[in-house]
């Protein structure tokens, strides 16, 4: 700031504005003194408040690095839990990897004791299995001879017939030779007849002796046509004398199976006397036997015209010993052994019997490779 003085020709005058003027001066001295000080109060003041941002700064972030350091202290616990756990379950897992391994020890002496108790086991199955397959042969013999004893009077028709015709064939050629026939031809021809009756007969006794003897436990390809008509050629007297119809239709196909020929026609045997017995009281009596064949298996059906099983029975016809029959005319054993052979050789037998309308026996049986040769029944 500019001042200006007067200047007058008095010394007291010039006295007084010389201290005037340095008062002047010390006051704006002063006064610049003072924005000095003011602007540098104002820097120390921007500076402080710098300081307190900064400070505030620097205790937030020291906050954030305490509940940081808190949050980590805490994670630091739970870890050290964890660990505390994570030990202490590997001290129980080695324990119980310890007792494991006296109980495996323990389990392997076990399982050395098993073993062997199995192989004695094994082998006193085995020896069962084998008594057990000798007493169902027996049974199964025991079955054929009680069916040779019920077909004795139609066999023994079946040998009077050829018996019969023997004695008079060689008795007319004896009567040639006798009235001194020269006809060597005649006489040849009425011996021929009587060797023709000789093998016939033979014939009745061979498959007689077959059938009574005890089934091997071979399997054969046999063509099934041919193993119903020899049971037939046993049972065909009975069935004239009670006038009973056989009916037999197996097609144009001939299934040939895999099996045994004398079980099989047990089989065949045990279900036509069934037949047999089922109609004595039936109007009309007749036996119609029919099969069919598929790629695989084929499947004949026993249909007689009798009273049929009575409701409830049909699982049970199958058990041993169990029959319908009155008391002395039936064992029980028939179907059981028939239930047995179809099974031994691979097949199926169920019963349909509807009421008052007889009954239907169903056999299914595999067939044969059919690369395989079929063998004639002897």
């Amino acid at each position: 700031m500019a001042t200006t003085v007067t200047t007058t020709a008095d010394p007291a005058s010039a006295t007084l504005d010389s201290r005037f003027r340095a008062q002047v001066e010390t006051l704006e001295r002063r006064l610049r003194e003072r924005d000095e000080q003011r602007r540098a109060m104002l820097h120390m003041m921007d500076d402080l408040n710098e300081s307190n941002k900064r400070l505030a700064n620097h205790r937030k972030a020291m906050l954030h690095i305490l509940a940081d350091y808190e949050q980590d202290r805490r994670r630091m616990a739970g870890q050290t839990e964890r660990l505390d756990n994570s030990r202490r379950a590997v001290l129980h897992i080695l324990q119980d990897s310890q007792k494991d391994k006296l109980r495996l020890e323990a389990t392997r002496k076990a399982m050395i004791h098993i073993m062997g108790d199995l192989r004695e086991t094994t082998a006193e199955i085995q020896r069962r299995e084998q008594e057990l397959r000798e007493k169902q042969e027996q049974l199964v013999q025991a079955g054929k001879l009680a069916t040779l004893g019920e077909l004795t009077t139609g066999v023994a028709h079946e040998l009077n017939n050829p018996l019969n015709n023997v004695g008079l064939f060689v008795g007319n050629a004896i009567d040639l030779i006798e009235h001194g026939v020269t006809d060597v031809k005649q006489i040849i021809r009425e011996l021929s007849h009587a060797t023709e009756q000789v093998r016939k007969a033979t014939q009745i006794i061979t498959h007689l002796r077959t059938f009574g003897r005890a089934a091997p436990v071979s399997r054969e390809p046999l063509v099934l046509r041919q193993v119903i008509e020899r049971a037939l050629a046993l049972m065909q007297e009975q069935f004239r004398l009670r006038e009973i119809d056989v009916a037999l239709d197996l097609g144009s196909k001939e299934p040939v199976v895999l099996g045994n020929a004398i079980q099989l026609e047990q089989v065949f045997i045990n279900l036509l006397t069934n037949a047999r017995d089922a109609m004595v009281n039936s109007p009309r009596k007749a036996i119609h036997i029919l099969a069919s064949v598929d790629c695989k298996t084929v499947e004949l059906a026993f249909t007689d015209t009798g009273h049929g099983i009575p409701a409830g029975l049909e699982r049970r016809i199958f058990d041993p010993f169990f029959t319908t029959k009155e008391v002395g005319k039936g064992t029980g054993l028939g179907l059981s052994i028939t239930y047995g052979i179809i099974k031994d050789h691979g097949g199926m037998i169920s019963v349909v019997s509807p009421p008052g309308a007889g009954a239907t026996f169903v056999i299914q049986l595999p067939l044969a490779s059919a690369d395989t040769p079929a063998s004639s029944v002897p």
